[in-house]
């Protein structure tokens, strides 16, 4: 038995990847771009947010760390709320990193955490907390999160 391969085909799968290629072009976002998406992601989903707040601590992380954010569609949040003593915390049910901006260093902090948990993919459902110096807060009491509330009539 012979197969039949048409001349076609292979066009046909040129033009599908061209156009592929195209499309995905169109949605990649310059460094630039994937920072301010990530500050305005903040905007609308953080009660505690300002751009005097939340910019130092985006752009303390490296971008190809905010783009894994981005596609999981996890955000970073300044809280005031947050103890200084454990100025960094992830709320894994939120899919949120939040840190004090009022905290020396905690841009910082929170920076090496996003990075390290987006290079190992571990984002764990529950919640975690990580003192100044970067260890991990075994027990610690911070504040839920609580997301700005949405405007009346919007969906």
């Amino acid at each position: 038995m012979t197969s039949f391969v048409s001349p076609r085909r292979p066009a046909a799968f040129a033009i599908a990847a061209a156009l592929l290629l195209a499309a995905t072009a169109a949605h990649a976002q310059s460094d630039a771009e994937v920072y301010e998406s990530a500050i305005a992601q903040a905007a609308n989903l953080c009660p505690g947010h300002s751009k005097e707040r939340t910019t130092p601590g985006v752009r303390a992380v490296p971008v190809g760390a905010l783009r894994v954010l981005a596609q999981r569609r996890y955000t970073m949040c300044p809280d005031r709320r947050i103890d200084a003593a454990t100025p960094a915390v992830w709320y894994g049910k939120a899919g949120v990193f939040a840190w004090n901006p009022d905290a020396p260093g905690a841009p910082q902090l929170i920076a090496k955490q996003v990075d390290a948990m987006t290079r190992t993919q571990a984002f764990p459902v529950e919640t975690l907390v990580w003192k100044a110096d970067g260890s991990p807060a075994k027990g610690a009491v911070v504040p839920a999160f609580e997301a700005r509330p949405r405007p009346v009539g919007s969906y």
